[in-house]
């Protein structure tokens, strides 16, 4: 009998039987004041007048009033320079330790994000709340005994000046609680490899030592380390090697699209677990198996907007105009797409992370990721959303019985006339005729505004069909091999033509 797994089973749903959350809209209410009480003698607090705004009878409103929408190069140009410069007090106070590398999919140069110590702190009081979650999830006591294997960025961080800096994942990774160590795998050492074939390389020898019940990371490099693990033992699936594999917690982005291939490497089903962890913050988690959408952190150090997503409002480089209307976590509906804004313990004000949600549930604050605010293809309004495009995905692997687990898509100029041109990875058979076809019509039965674009300014559909590895070795080609590094699903015209460069010389 699994006694240990029995206790700490049992003291998870004790801990969630006497402790309470506040609704959403408190505890964000709480979260702000909090904020801006902290900030306000910062330089940025003192600018922007925070004590005025917590003197105000509505501190939500004159909050959204008085500070403007940043993206990354917005605040860095005004202000986070200075935070790396080594300044005190800029955004936040004091000076952070680290700064996360962002391994996005956006931009030619890493961005440097401040990580401070209370953003440390969220972090791990997010994944305790996450590991609490797990009691709902109908998992054996024994699971609770059992080993969970990260697969992140390298913790070997870079010393920069007065700092550390890496992929969230890594800098994450480095601070876990001493308790957890006994559970994480592959280990300090083997997770301080920078080399990612050679780390993947030492963990498949490894393998056969440890006993894993969990899994953690992006969907894409996890499929292949598993490869890997199952290549090197001569092995059918993963469960001949770890036997009691029951859970996968992927991060960042959706599983759905690798949900077929994924399915390969096992050989029995497993949880699926979303959460929704960012340079910027760990912003959500999967608390319940009823639905995939993800509960929103709202009594953690950040502070959540919504604008809602309209052209109108996105500029042509994925920002947002100023004068874009904003809402506040009790002013959202179901299911409308919003572009999402964080002001969070690591000093980043109304800070456009780049990402668009929907409801699912307001009451819950429940969230899905429908795409980027960058990897929105609105070429002669097509309106075309990630989300979308993910969906015609999984629609092409039912209907030819293919696995297409990347993809990515530019609206391309043949001759005056536009095209989506479409690069799917797959080892299917299918034609890339029929598969373009086949993508058209789904995509004019699921978006309007798509149909309408088809019959006039929008041409047709291009596929061209490559072998799945050659998105990974873009990425490396491209220095963002492994950890948290999501491929680029929307190219713009320049990208497009390095990227098509790329696959004619692989």
């Amino acid at each position: 009998m699994a006694i240990l797994g029995s206790i700490i089973k049992g003291a998870i749903h004790l801990k969630d039987a006497i402790s309470t959350e506040d609704p959403p809209q408190k505890a964000q209410f709480k979260v702000l004041n909090d904020l801006l009480n902290t900030a306000k003698d910062t330089a940025f607090g003192k600018y922007y007048g925070f004590e005025k705004i917590l003197n105000e009878e509505n501190i939500v409103k004159a909050f959204a009033e008085a500070i403007p929408y940043h993206d990354y190069n917005k605040i860095t140009e005004e202000w986070w320079h200075r935070v790396q410069d080594g300044y005190e007090d800029i955004t936040w106070p004091g000076k952070p330790g680290y700064f996360a590398l962002s391994s996005g999919t956006t931009g030619k140069k890493s961005k440097r994000i401040p990580v401070t110590d209370d953003m440390i702190s969220a972090i791990k009081g997010t994944g305790i709340k996450q590991v609490s979650a797990l009691s709902n999830f109908e998992l054996p006591a024994d699971f609770f005994e059992k080993e969970i294997m990260m697969l992140g960025s390298s913790t070997n961080l870079n010393e920069r000046d007065e700092f550390y800096e890496g992929e969230i994942s890594g800098i994450s990774a480095g601070n876990i609680p001493y308790w957890f160590e006994g559970y994480y795998k592959p280990g300090k050492e083997i997770a301080r490899i920078d080399n990612w074939d050679e780390r993947v390389a030492t963990i498949a020898k490894k393998a056969r030592d440890w006993d894993i019940g969990a899994l953690s990371g992006i969907p894409s490099w996890m499929e292949l380390m598993l490869k890997e693990v199952i290549s090197y033992h001569k092995a059918d699936t993963i469960h001949d090697i770890w036997p009691n594999l029951q859970v996968f917690t992927s991060g960042g982005v959706a599983f759905q699209p690798y949900e077929k291939s994924f399915n390969q490497l096992l050989a029995k089903p497993i949880t699926i677990i979303d959460t929704y962890l960012a340079s910027e913050g760990f912003l959500a988690y999967q608390q319940r198996p009823e639905t995939t959408a993800m509960r929103l952190v709202t009594d953690n150090g950040i502070y959540f907007e919504f604008v809602p997503f309209e052209p109108d409002y996105i500029n042509s480089d994925g920002s947002i105009s100023q004068d874009a209307p904003v809402l506040s976590i009790s002013e959202v509906e179901k299911d409308r797409d919003y572009v999402l804004i964080i002001s969070t313990v690591s000093g980043a004000w109304r800070y456009l992370i780049g990402d668009t949600i929907a409801f699912t549930d307001v009451e819950r604050a429940e969230i899905i990721i429908t795409g980027r605010t960058k990897f929105f293809l609105n070429v002669v309004g097509s309106q075309l959303s990630v989300n979308k495009m993910e969906t015609a995905i999984q629609e092409l692997e039912e209907k030819f019985d293919i696995e297409i687990p990347e993809f990515t898509i530019s609206a391309v100029n043949i001759d005056g006339e536009f095209y989506h041109h479409w690069y799917l990875g797959t080892e299917g058979s299918t034609s890339n005729e029929d598969l373009a076809n086949a993508l058209d019509s789904s995509l004019k039965d699921a978006n309007k505004n798509y149909k309408v674009a088809r019959n006039k300014a929008l041409k047709g559909v291009k596929v061209t069909t490559v072998k799945p590895e050659v998105f990974y070795e873009w990425s490396a080609a491209n220095k963002k091999k492994g950890g948290q590094v999501k491929m680029e699903q929307v190219m713009g015209e320049e990208k497009f033509s390095e990227w098509e460069e790329f696959v004619s010389n692989y």
